[in-house]
């Protein structure tokens, strides 16, 4: 007989930490809405990391003009 394995359950891609940092480094404020759905990030760490995000884009802006 074969031993029984519990599959567990596989992340979807758009979860992951790596697909949030590449988003965030292609599309900028726009990868926002990735972070905001995950279930597994704290409240907290969300607006922190949303607020970091901002003040970067528009600090850029600023930079750039």
């Amino acid at each position: 007989m074969m031993p029984e394995t519990q599959e567990t359950p596989k992340t979807p891609w758009y979860f992951k930490k790596s697909s949030f940092i590449v988003a965030l480094l292609v599309a900028g404020p726009l990868a926002l809405p990735m972070l905001w759905f995950n279930p597994r990030v704290k409240l907290i760490n969300k607006i922190w990391i949303s607020l970091v995000v901002l003040i970067l884009t528009y600090g850029l802006m600023i930079w750039v003009q």
